[in-house]
């Protein structure tokens, strides 16, 4: 085609507009005080370290109702069903505490491993994630591993 007769293509409207393509340039809203507080406030590691250690103590609740309810009695063919139903409903409460405050715990030190990694670093990216995850892991095996040591320890008492 020639130049002018993209020209009076372009002038009958006859051709597709590109400009109905391009969505609409919005203008860019600041955040209001109340938005910026808010930030503010999520942004502190004791806070974030204690809603993520709250958050993990409840998933940690529902996951040891779960595991607790699949758990069978070792005696299960003498037991009557009410018995089992006691058995299984402590099974449920103990695995439920247990796994509560194991949630709580890794959640409350990954959350607050990460912060501060993320706060010296002066860097958001993986490497703050890998480095808290490393600190919750050493926390959690050494965790374990007292209650062997304190085992140990009133054994030769």
């Amino acid at each position: 085609m020639s130049a002018s007769t993209e020209n009076e293509i372009e002038q009958n409207g006859s051709s597709s507009s590109k400009e109905a393509e391009k969505p609409p340039i919005e203008p860019i809203r600041l955040p209001t005080i109340e938005e910026i507080r808010g930030q503010d406030i999520w942004n502190n590691c004791g806070v974030r370290s204690v809603v993520s250690g709250v958050m993990g103590g409840g998933l940690g609740l529902f996951m040891g109702l779960l595991i607790g309810s699949l758990d069978n009695p070792i005696m299960q063919d003498t037991m009557t069903a009410r018995q089992q139903f006691i058995y299984t409903a402590k099974q449920m409460g103990r695995r439920s505490w247990s796994s509560a405050k194991t949630f709580a715990v890794m959640g409350l030190v990954f959350s607050a491993a990460e912060c501060v990694v993320e706060k010296a670093r002066a860097k958001h990216d993986t490497t703050n994630t890998v480095v808290a995850g490393c600190v919750t892991g050493g926390t959690m095996s050494a965790k374990g591993s007292d209650h062997l040591v304190i085992q140990k320890l009133n054994a030769r008492a």
